[in-house]
C-alpha cells in the first residue's frame, strides 16, 4: 500500500485549476516580453504575477484541509502529468505566488533598464517554482527545477557588471549543476528500483514508486542522490558555498529570494524523499540530525564574522534551514507542521530584509557594515521593517515563527529528547544576536562624520516592505487556519514512515 490518496479536480472544482496556475506564468511571460515600451510591460508583470495569486488563492478555497488525500488531481499518462495539492502544497504555493508579486514591483523599484525582459523571466522562475510544488512525478520536479535555475542564472548573468559579480555566477552554476546531476541520478534510481520491484516498468510517478517500494540498496542510494542534490539548493550545510558570494554579488534581492525565499528543498524532502526511501530516512535520521545542529552554530559563527551585510545575511539564512531541516527529520507531524509554518515565515522574513538591504544598497553604493551608520535617521520605516523581519526569523511572539519554532522544539523533544531541543534553542538565540547586531551597527550607529546623506523612504518601498510586514504579521496573529490547513497533510506525511 502507498498509503495515499486523491480526489480528482472534476470533484471539486469546475475548472482544472491546477493546470491554469501552471501555464498562466508560462503566458504572462510572453505577453511580458513582447512589449517593448517600459510602463506597459511593467503593468502587464504586475497584472499577471497578481492574477496567479488570485489563481492560488481560489486553488486554497477549493480544497478540503481536514483531508489528507491530495486534491485536484490531473493526470495526463502519456506524458507522465500527475498533478494534485494538499494543504503543504498550499503554503508553498501562496508563498511563491506573494514573493513574486513583490519581486515585480521591486524590480519596478530598481529602475531596470529592460523591464519586460525582467518580469518575464521572473515569471517564467515562478511557472518553475509552481510546477515542482504541484507535479506528483519526481522527474517533472527535476525538468522544472532546471526551468527555475536557468531563469536564476539569467538573470545573475544578464546584470552582472563586474568581476566578482562573474565569479559568483560561475560558483553558482557550479554548486547548481551538481546538485542537479544529483538530483536526475537519484531520479534515474527510483525508476530503476521500481522496474527492480514490479518486473521491468520504469516509472517516476510518487503513487506508483510508493507503491512498489524499491530494495533497500536502491532506497539507500536515492536517499543520498535526492538528499543532497535537494541540500545544495536548499541550502543546507555544508552544501551552502554558492550562497555567500551570491548574495554578496549577485542581483541583490532577487535572484536570493527567487532560490531560498521558496524552500522548494525542503518541499522535495516531505514529497518525495520520505515516503520513497523510509528505510534509508529512519537509518540515516541521527546524521541528518548531527549535521542540522553543527550546521546551526557552525553559519551563526560564521555570521558574526560577516563584515558584509549581504554576506551575514546567506549566513543567517543556512542556520535558520537548519532548523526546518531539524522539523522535517523529527518525522514527528507537529515538527513537520513547524518546518512548514516556518518556512512560510522564512520565506516573508527573509525575502524582505533582502528588500530592505537592496534599498540601502541603492542609496549608499554599499553593505559593508563599516560604512554603513545612521540610517535610522533617514529611513526609519525600512530599519523598523529590517528589524521586525529579523526578529521573526528568530521567532518573535506575533510572528508565523513563534508558533513554528515551538511545534518543532516540542518534536525534537519527543523525538530525541531534551538536548537537541536545547542546542536548537541556543542556535536560535545566536541567530537573533548576530542579526541585532548587524541592525545595531547598520541602522543604530551614530552617522559618520561627512558621511553623503540618504534619500527618504520611497511610496514603492513602503509598498513593497508593508505587503511583507502585513502578510507575515497577519499569518502570526492569526495561525489557527494555517495550523488547521497544514495538520492532516502533516500526519499523513508522518503516518507514512513505519516506525
Amino acid at each position: 500500500m502507498s498509503g495515499f490518496s486523491e480526489i480528482f479536480w472534476s470533484e471539486q472544482a469546475s475548472l482544472p485549476l491546477l493546470a491554469i496556475l501552471q501555464l498562466l506564468p508560462l503566458f504572462g511571460a510572453a505577453v511580458v516580453f513582447a512589449f517593448k515600451e517600459r510602463s506597459t510591460a511593467v503593468t502587464a508583470g504586475k497584472v499577471f504575477a497578481l492574477a496567479e495569486l488570485l489563481v492560488c488563492l481560489i486553488v486554497t478555497s477549493k480544497i478540503n484541509p481536514s483531508s489528507a488525500a491530495l486534491q485536484l488531481a490531473e493526470r495526463f499518462a502519456p506524458l507522465g502529468y500527475h498533478v494534485a495539492v494538499d494543504g503543504l502544497s498550499i503554503v508553498f504555493l501562496l508563498v511563491a505566488a506573494l514573493l513574486t508579486v513583490l519581486m515585480t514591483f521591486y524590480g519596478m523599484s530598481r529602475g531596470m533598464i529592460s523591464p519586460g525582459r525582467l518580469f518575464a523571466v521572473l515569471l517564467v522562475a515562478e511557472a518553475g517554482l509552481v510546477g515542482m510544488l504541484v507535479t506528483l512525478n519526481v522527474a517533472w520536479f527535476a525538468l522544472f527545477s532546471g526551468l527555475e535555475l536557468w531563469a536564476v542564472t539569467y538573470l545573475l548573468r544578464r546584470w552582472a557588471s563586474s568581476r566578482a559579480e562573474t565569479q559568483a555566477l560561475a560558483r553558482f552554476v557550479q554548486y547548481q549543476a551538481f546538485g542537479m546531476a544529483l538530483f536526475v541520478a537519484g531520479c534515474v534510481v527510483l525508476g530503476w528500483g521500481h522496474a527492480d520491484a514490479s518486473g521491468g516498468r520504469w516509472s517516476f510517478d510518487l503513487f506508483e514508486l510508493a507503491g512498489a517500494v524499491p530494495a533497500d540498496r536502491f532506497q539507500t542510494a536515492a536517499f543520498y542522490l535526492l538528499f543532497y542534490g535537494l541540500a545544495v539548493r536548499t541550502p543546507l550545510f555544508p552544501l551552502h558555498g554558492w550562497l555567500p558570494n551570491m548574495a554578496q554579488h549577485g542581483l541583490i534581492a532577487v535572484a536570493p529570494a527567487l532560490m531560498v525565499g521558496v524552500k522548494v528543498g525542503i518541499y522535495g524532502i516531505l514529497r518525495f524523499v520520505l515516503p520513497l526511501t523510509p528505510t534509508a530516512v529512519l537509518y540515516w535520521q541521527p546524521y541528518v540530525i548531527g549535521f542540522a545542529m553543527a550546521g546551526i552554530f557552525f553559519t551563526a559563527a560564521l555570521a558574526f564574522q560577516q563584515t558584509n551585510l549581504r554576506r551575514l545575511l546567506a549566513f543567517a539564512v543556512v542556520s535558520h534551514t537548519s532548523l526546518l531541516l531539524i522539523g522535517v527529520f523529527s518525522l514527528h507531524a507537529a515538527g513537520i507542521q513547524g518546518a512548514v509554518l516556518l518556512a512560510a515565515n522564512f520565506g516573508l522574513a527573509v525575502t524582505g530584509m533582502w528588500f530592505v538591504v537592496g534599498f540601502v544598497f541603492r542609496r549608499t553604493g554599499t553593505t559593508e557594515l563599516d560604512e554603513l551608520s545612521g540610517l535610522f535617521e533617514r529611513i526609519p520605516f525600512l530599519a523598523i521593517a529590517f528589524l521586525v523581519f529579523g526578529l521573526a526569523i528568530v521567532g518573535m511572539p506575533g510572528t508565523p515563527g513563534f508558533d513554528a519554532a515551538h511545534l518543532i522544539l516540542e518534536a525534537s523533544i519527543n523525538t530525541f529528547g531534551a538536548l537537541s531541543a536545547v542546542a536548537a534553542a541556543l542556535g536560535n538565540v545566536a541567530a537573533a544576536g548576530f542579526l541585532l547586531w548587524a541592525f545595531q551597527r547598520a541602522f543604530l550607529s551614530h552617522g559618520k562624520q561627512g558621511a553623503p546623506d540618504v534619500d527618504r523612504t520611497t511610496p514603492v518601498e513602503y509598498l513593497v516592505c508593508g505587503i511583507a510586514l502585513a502578510a507575515m504579521l497577519t499569518i502570526g496573529f492569526f495561525t489557527e487556519p494555517w495550523l488547521h490547513l497544514t495538520e492532516a497533510a502533516s500526519q499523513a506525511t508522518a503516518a507514512r514512515l513505519v516506525r
